[in-house]
C-alpha cells in the first residue's frame, strides 16, 4: 500500500500554534491516503512529534533521520531511524528516495530543508514534488521573496513552477 516515501520538513518547537499541528496531522494523513510512507527529522519534539505519531496511526512507515549528536531526542515509535553524521547529510538521508518534499511552517531548520531542495529542484538534482503547506498564509513572506528575486533577475519563473503553496489541506490533498 505505500509505495511512495514523503519527506516532511517541520517544527522542533513546542508551544506553537495549535493550528499548525492540526494542519501537519491532517497533511500526514492525506499522504499516507495516497500510499505515501513517511520521512521525517524523527524527534519527539514539536510538530516532529506529531508526524512520527500520525504516520504511525496511519499504519504507514515511518523513518526518523537524526544526526548523532541529538541522541536522545528520537521518537520512540518510528519504524526506522537513520543516524547520520551531520546537518547537511541529514538533509540528504531525508530527500533519498522520496517523490514529495512538503514544508509545514517551520523556523529556520525548515526554512533551511525547504531552500536546500527547491535549489535541487531547480538543478535536476530532485525529481519530485516540493510544496510548502501555506496555513493560515505562513509562507506568504517566502512568496514575496521569491516573486522579488524573479523581479530582480535573480530567479526565473520555471523556477518558482518547481513549488507549490496550497493554502488548505484539501488542497494540498488535490496536488499530491
Amino acid at each position: 500500500m505505500f509505495d511512495k516515501k514523503a519527506v516532511f520538513f517541520c517544527s522542533s518547537c513546542s508551544g506553537i500554534d495549535e493550528k499548525y499541528n492540526r494542519a501537519a496531522r491532517e497533511a500526514v494523513r492525506a499522504a499516507c491516503s495516497k500510499g505515501y510512507g513517511v520521512v521525517s527529522g524523527g524527534s519527539f519534539r514539536g510538530t516532529m512529534n506529531v508526524v512520527a505519531d500520525t504516520a504511525t496511526e496511519c499504519g504507514a512507515p515511518n523513518i526518523g533521520v537524526l544526526p548523532r549528536f541529538m541522541t536522545g531526542l528520537q521518537h520512540p515509535r518510528l519504524s526506522q531511524l537513520i543516524w547520520t553524521d551531520t546537518m547537511s547529510e541529514r538533509k540528504e538521508k531525508m530527500r533519498e528516495g522520496t517523490s514529495l518534499a512538503v514544508a509545514l511552517p517551520g523556523g529556520i531548520g525548515t526554512m533551511d530543508e525547504l531552500f536546500e531542495t527547491l535549489t535541487l529542484a531547480k538543478l535536476g538534482q530532485y525529481a519530485g514534488k516540493v510544496v510548502a503547506l501555506d496555513i493560515d498564509g505562513f509562507y506568504e513572506p517566502v512568496k514575496a521573496i521569491l516573486n522579488h528575486f524573479l523581479e530582480k533577475g535573480m530567479v526565473d519563473e520555471h523556477t518558482l513552477t518547481l513549488i507549490a503553496f496550497p493554502k488548505t489541506v484539501e488542497e494540498f490533498a488535490g496536488i499530491i
